[in-house]
């Protein structure tokens, strides 16, 4: 009987533990244009274009640095960003700001904004791009 009561409660321990952790919001957060467009206009974030240089010189989002996700020193160039300040990642699609965003979080970045549909989806909704 004792055993059979410790079994509950565990159950019922990892259980509330685990709606905790439901309930927080997560690292990575992907958003849509309009969040994005926003998002740039309210708050201070860093915005990262991890697309090659030569897509980033046909356009890019205004105040994006480059930093070339296919790049041989790409991890050692995306850690020099602040983890602890929020950071916008992009690229033409989704693609490779889906796996940055991936590779930032187990990096330790607090919180990491991923356009959905990237660059591509930007302009398609008739968002300006800087060239």
């Amino acid at each position: 009987m004792v055993l059979k009561n410790k079994i509950i409660i565990i159950i019922v321990v990892l259980s509330i533990l685990s709606c905790n952790q439901a309930k927080t919001k997560s690292v990575i957060e992907v958003i849509t244009v309009e969040e994005m467009d926003s998002l740039l206009q309210m708050e201070k974030v860093q915005l990262i274009d991890v697309r090659t240089p030569q897509e980033y010189a046909e356009g890019y989002i205004e105040g994006a640095s480059n930093i070339d996700f296919r790049n041989e020193n790409f991890e050692e160039l995306i850690l020099k960003v602040d983890k602890t300040k929020p950071v916008a990642v992009y690229c033409a699609k989704g693609g490779r700001s889906s796996k940055c965003s991936e590779f930032m979080k187990k990096a330790g970045f607090t919180k990491i904004y991923d356009l959905d549909g990237g660059i591509t989806e930007w302009k398609f909704k008739g968002k300006n791009v800087i060239k």
